[in-house]
């Protein structure tokens, strides 16, 4: 069940943590980033696959899923950031391992280099990160996002879905576009929708790439064999850019949205690579 948490900025989070309960081991906290046009809620099987041993934190980023609001709100990804290094200290974690996709590879990393959070590790997906990102259909949203929030509701609809359907490979079902694609089919998600578009800007992500030298926590780089948004070449490069030069691994005949087109190949690799490398001394968990 969601939590709504209140910023210091007035704008509300829906986040919700699951995993073991008071009194059972734990082996460390995950928070889950989400991307765009997503929301957490791509991650819940995942999160249930991981929450028998870890408190695994989810949230909807203000302006996404549970988190839309009714009137426009600053989505940018410098807000965004801050907003993910606020929630960490509201919770009051220190060090999670981190599982980070699309935007929130640049959230993820914002908070750590930017707003100084540390992590214990970091997962990297499929990331919005290196240049070039940003479609044209970005750019000519951004240059007519009052006109794309008028649109009639089925033709608003019929582009959302054809936008989201677009995301994927031949993995991704109806069902999971159709579900992915509710949110910002309402009153409010409908300009929510062009609004994060329009807010989404590739220099916001310059000063997180001058510092991927400065990462201070083991990463591992997951990419789409087929992402049909983010070419997986740039899951090698991301590695050369990190230290250490980690481990890339990439999901034959998924697109760009690993989670659901390759479920089962991600848990098992999350697991792995989350009790292989980075357990620590088991804790006792704690009521969240």
């Amino acid at each position: 069940m969601h939590e709504n948490i209140t910023l210091h900025d007035g704008t509300v989070v829906a986040a919700q943590v699951i995993g073991p309960t008071s009194g059972e081991v734990s082996l460390g906290d995950i928070v889950i980033c989400h991307g765009t046009p997503w929301s957490s809620r791509m991650w819940l099987p995942l999160a249930r696959d991981l929450d028998l041993h870890h408190r695994v934190f989810l949230w909807d980023m203000p302006g996404y899923g549970e988190s839309i609001a009714e009137e426009a709100i600053a989505v940018d990804l410098v807000t965004q950031r801050r907003r993910l290094a606020e929630l960490l200290d509201i919770w009051g974690i220190q060090k999670p391992h981190v599982i980070a996709h699309d935007i929130g590879g640049a959230v993820a990393l914002g908070a750590h280099l930017l707003e100084n959070r540390d992590f214990a590790s970091l997962y990297l997906l499929d990331i919005v990160t290196l240049d070039p990102w940003g479609s044209p259909f970005f750019r000519l949203v951004a240059e007519n996002e009052p006109v794309f929030a008028a649109l009639p509701p089925q033709l608003h609809r019929a582009l959302v879905t054809e936008y989201i359907a677009g995301a994927g490979g031949d993995g991704l079902g109806h069902s999971s576009v159709q579900e992915l694609a509710a949110p910002w089919c309402t009153g409010a998600g409908q300009p929510a929708f062009y609004h994060q578009i329009a807010s989404l800007r590739p220099e916001h992500t310059d000063p997180i790439v001058d510092r991927l030298g400065e990462v201070r926590c083991p990463a591992r780089v997951g990419w789409g064999e087929d992402d049909p948004w983010i070419p997986a070449e740039q899951a090698e490069r991301l590695a050369r850019t990190l230290p250490g030069n980690p481990k890339v691994t990439r999901f034959p005949g998924a697109g760009h949205l690993v989670p659901l087109e390759a479920q089962s190949s991600l848990a098992t690799e999350l697991a792995t690579w989350l009790a292989a490398d980075f357990a620590g001394p088991p804790v006792q968990a704690v009521d969240a």
